[in-house]
C-alpha cells in the first residue's frame, strides 16, 4: 500500500488526541503508514481569512481528511470548514472517534451525508480506513487531491 497523506482535522479540545493520532507512525507495534499534514499548533492571529489561507495551504497535497470526533467537533465552524474544503478538493474522509464514550451522534452531519467511514479509536484499523477513504476519493474520478484540516488555528 502507497503511504497516503493525510490532513488531519480536530476540535480544539481534541489536540493531544490528534497529535497522539499522529505519532502513531512512529510506534512500531502499529502498523499505520501516512505523511500528516496539520495545524496542530495554533495559527496566531484571529484573522478568519488569514486561517482559512493556512488550512487551504495544509490541505496541499493532501488525498485524505482524517477528522478527530470528540464531544465537541459537531459544534467547530472550524472543523466544518475543513470537512468543506477536504470535498472541494477531493479528498477521501474518515472520522476516527477520540474516546470509547462518542456516539454516532456526535460526528459531523457532513461526514456522514458525504459517506465517510467511523471508526473507533482503534490504531490497528486506521490504516486500512485511511486507505479505503483514499480509494472512494479516487472512486469518483478526483485526480488531484489537496487538503488537510486542523482546528487548532486558534479557534474553539
Amino acid at each position: 500500500m502507497p503511504t497516503r497523506r493525510v490532513f488531519i482535522s480536530y476540535e480544539g479540545s481534541d489536540r493531544m488526541k490528534a497529535k497522539g493520532f499522529r505519532l502513531l507512525r512512529w510506534n512500531n507495534n502499529v502498523d499505520v503508514s501516512f505523511h500528516d499534514r496539520h495545524l496542530l499548533d495554533p495559527v496566531d492571529s484571529t484573522n478568519d481569512d488569514y486561517i482559512r489561507s493556512c488550512i487551504r495551504d495544509e490541505m496541499k497535497g493532501t488525498s485524505v481528511t482524517v477528522v478527530m470526533v470528540g464531544e465537541n467537533t459537531k459544534d467547530s465552524d472550524w472543523v466544518d470548514y475543513e470537512i468543506e474544503r477536504s470535498l472541494k478538493e477531493g479528498n477521501g474522509l474518515v472520522a476516527i472517534k477520540v474516546d470509547d464514550d462518542i456516539s454516532d451522534e456526535d460526528v459531523p452531519d457532513k461526514l456522514k451525508e458525504n459517506g465517510a467511514e467511523i471508526v473507533d479509536w482503534d490504531p490497528d484499523e486506521f490504516d486500512d480506513a485511511i486507505e479505503r477513504a483514499a480509494s472512494q476519493r479516487s472512486k469518483v474520478g478526483e485526480s488531484t487531491v489537496r487538503g488537510r484540516a486542523g482546528t487548532g488555528c486558534g479557534r474553539s
